[in-house]
């Protein structure tokens, strides 16, 4: 092998051990949902929503089944730093109530929105830590939607990538989102912030 094919075999090596390590870094984080600027106060999933409802069912409470298709046929975001979406559409957004009638979610003091695909081994393990979650502390709904069947609304919330799971408060307003698998001990931290003090 020649110099040249052994510095391209080098550099392959390199930049696919920073891309693992960098997302092994930002899988499962909770971030706080911030809002985008120029879009504050501006509902998502209203009356300039693109997209035709569409049916399908969301599963919800701590015995969630599971979805079956595939993820979202989008492109991938641009960067705004680690673990940042590009695409702030969802980011401190309140969600309009007939998406969220659409996708399943009931009115709660707190909900956990997932948004799944079929062929996604980490959507397991969200699911299995948000019914725990849900079952744990009174007052949260985890309701976990099949992406593929969403698409209007995993456009409009700027979903990427499955699973992204998506904390909700009682307004519908998204308070953290996080792609990847969150710790228990994270999403309980974050409800007993939304959850009125018992």
């Amino acid at each position: 092998m020649d110099s040249t094919g052994l510095i391209v075999v080098t550099v392959v090596l390199v930049l696919g051990t920073v891309a693992g390590l960098w997302r092994r870094r930002v899988d499962g984080r909770l971030l706080s949902a911030g809002v985008p600027a120029g879009g504050a106060g501006r509902p998502v999933g209203g009356a300039g929503f693109d997209g035709p409802a569409s049916g399908g069912s969301a599963s919800s409470g701590p015995a969630s089944s599971g979805p079956a298709s595939s993820g979202p046929a989008s492109s991938g975001p641009t960067s705004r730093g680690p673990g940042l979406s590009g695409d702030p559409s969802a980011a401190g957004q309140r969600i309009e109530p007939d998406l969220l009638a659409r996708l399943g979610v009931e009115p709660a003091p707190a909900t956990l929105l997932q948004f799944s695909s079929a062929f996604c081994a980490p959507c397991r393990a969200v699911r299995r830590v948000s019914a725990e979650v849900a079952g744990l502390l009174p007052g949260v709904r985890h309701v976990e939607v099949d992406a593929e069947s969403h698409l209007d609304a995993v456009r409009a919330l700027g979903i990427w990538r499955t699973p992204t799971l998506l904390v909700l408060d009682s307004t519908g307003r998204v308070v953290k989102r996080a792609t990847g698998v969150p710790g228990k001990a994270q999403l309980i931290a974050v409800l007993g912030d939304l959850l009125p003090a018992a």
